[in-house]
């Protein structure tokens, strides 16, 4: 197997471990676009590993410097994802800024552990994950990714205002509050209660508060994916309305995001797919 070959490899079998939704959405494009997308999201789980995995503000500084030296041309050839992603930079107009938006966003997790506003959750969300989406439109759409912009930023936002939403447990053992303050104060729902993991008509309320942001997030995002390529137009869908689905999966286990991980069937993934087509071939 060639070098370059054993270096998207490695980063398919990251997507796949990570991110099965993700994966699936996005192994309909064709061969290289996919594999460039494989490159990326190999970048973004590195820096989220740093983070995720106890790693230190300096470890994420020096991974930081790495990628300024790989911009430069400079890389390890023993490292199969700079080796990759050097690959998607050769290939196509790739847009540095949205890289290292995403790794100041996690900057932010060592330096913010409880948020007061919903405005200040999408600010940290815009970072790691409408940072992702940027990060891939010179790829799936690479005629027509400025005008496309914002509706990546508003996915972004959604996909991962539904992470917080799955993931409320989790993030507490790492000692993260994503759920705003304001908003707690306003269902009269109370930290310690979090803490607890207490699920009651308060939390609810609180809970789905934030998924109707989300909701309203994905339904800007839904009707621009139509000016995306026809190649990129199908896999842009099934990630959105498998991400959007695990809110449903939330709801189906009694809003326990505090000891039950959400997720979506691969039933489920194979009726969303069906839907997505009929209503794509409705459009044509």
């Amino acid at each position: 197997m060639k070098q370059i070959e054993k270096a998207y490899e490695s980063c398919r079998v990251i997507i796949e471990s990570h991110s099965k939704s993700f994966a699936k959405a996005f192994n309909v494009l064709p061969s290289e676009k996919r594999k460039a997308v494989w490159a990326v999201y190999a970048f973004c789980r590195r820096v989220d590993d740093i983070v995720d995995n106890g790693g230190t503000l300096e470890e994420l500084h020096a991974f930081k410097t790495e990628f300024e030296i790989f911009l430069k041309g400079s890389f390890s050839v023993n490292d199969d994802m700079w080796i990759a992603l050097n690959d998607v930079f050769q290939r196509y107009s790739m847009d540095t800024e949205p890289f290292f938006d995403m790794i100041r966003g996690q900057e932010m997790d060592f330096e913010v552990h409880d948020y007061q506003s919903l405005e200040q959750v999408e600010q940290y969300s815009y970072y790691v994950a409408s940072s992702v989406g940027l990060m891939l439109l010179p790829i799936l759409a690479p005629s027509n990714n400025l005008h496309l912009k914002s509706g990546a930023i508003s996915l972004g936002l959604a996909m991962q205002l539904t992470n917080i939403l799955r993931d409320v447990g989790e993030d507490l053992e790492r000692s993260r509050v994503y759920i705003p303050a304001d908003l707690m104060e306003k269902h009269n729902y109370t930290k310690e209660e979090l803490i607890k993991g207490e699920i009651n008509d308060n939390f609810i309320g609180l809970w789905e508060d934030i998924a109707t942001r989300a909701e309203q997030l994905y339904d800007i995002a839904l009707p621009t994916i139509e000016d995306y390529p026809m190649n990129a137009r199908f896999p842009v869908k099934a990630a959105l309305h498998f991400y959007r689905h695990i809110l449903h999966s939330v709801r189906k286990n009694k809003y326990n995001c505090f000891t039950t991980r959400a997720y979506v069937s691969d039933v489920e993934k194979r009726q969303l797919l069906k839907q997505i087509m009929t209503t794509q071939e409705a459009l044509a």
